[in-house]
């Protein structure tokens, strides 16, 4: 490798000797002679007289030296900055997401994520299951939460199963049912939350042979649980988002369980930051537990 050998004529004209420049690189005397000498061939010039003294810059040398020196000193620049990447002291996480997750796992995450490696920043777009299939594809997200499964394209990693629960007012008939009855979905105004193309709400009315009164429409949950809470509907959202809510509500399984299934979604997860893989890791160990 050439820096090598510049690093070697560097040295030995730094300590003028090619022993001490040999101690300092780590390489024999006589690597060290043959690297410039190689040098002094490829270049057809010489760089230094050699003599009983030690060694000395030829003219040719001295003009080469500074130049030299910039390439030596910028490649050691070069190491430093790839030796952070790996210590993770620098660097950004771009992610997409969508409520749930960015209200109810990632502030935890990147707590734990950040006593490690407090130097590394976090980017968070918020959006609907689509956008963030875009913002992946387009490269403006390192990697994104979504429902799975998702395009074919896309590296995917399971994280969990999330249940869907019908969201009712306190005064709702139904509201001490153990189970609500899909029937039931029928009877009241209906909010529906759609995240993008991948609506698994709407899945479950065509799984059913049902077309509930739908009167609003949103990917807002939060928007939907102020709207039940006020009596105009009722509604069905995932489990997720129904931890430490501030709406009095009440949420009930269905007599058919539904679920959808939460993951992490890239293009090509070899090709991810070093902090990018490093994050995914601890997602990945964080949901095991």
């Amino acid at each position: 490798m050439n820096i090598q050998k510049y690093m070697a004529f560097v040295k030995t004209v730094e300590y003028g000797s090619f022993t001490k420049a040999a101690e300092a690189l780590n390489y024999t005397q006589s690597g060290i002679s043959r690297m410039i000498s190689d040098l002094e061939t490829e270049w057809g010039v010489f760089l230094l007289e050699r003599g009983r003294a030690g060694v000395s810059l030829t003219s040719d040398g001295l003009k080469l030296l500074p130049q030299l020196k910039r390439i030596c000193n910028e490649h050691e620049i070069l190491m430093s900055k790839i030796e952070e990447l790996y210590d993770m002291q620098s660097g950004m996480i771009r992610i997409g997401t969508f409520s749930s997750v960015a209200t109810h796992w990632l502030p935890n995450m990147i707590k734990i994520f950040q006593k490690d490696y407090p130097k590394i920043d976090f980017e968070l777009l918020l959006g609907d299951y689509t956008e963030i299939e875009s913002w992946i594809l387009e490269g403006r997200v390192d990697f994104g939460f979504l429902r799975l499964p998702t395009k074919a394209e896309l590296e995917t990693i399971f994280l969990e199963q999330d249940r869907l629960l019908v969201v009712l007012p306190k005064d709702h008939p139904l509201a001490d049912c153990d189970k609500f009855p899909i029937d039931g979905l029928l009877n009241s105004p209906f909010m529906l939350l759609e995240k993008g193309a991948k609506a698994e709400i709407s899945e479950i009315f065509e799984k059913h042979h049902i077309s509930p009164q739908v009167h609003f429409t949103t990917w807002d949950d939060y928007a939907i649980m102020s709207m039940v809470e006020n009596g105009l509907g009722i509604s069905i959202l995932p489990e997720l988002i129904l931890q430490r809510i501030p709406y009095q509500i009440i949420a009930k399984e269905l007599e058919v369980p539904s679920f959808r299934n939460i993951g992490v979604a890239m293009r090509k997860q070899k090709l991810l930051s070093l902090a990018a893989k490093r994050f995914l890791e601890y997602l990945q160990y964080r949901k095991r537990k």
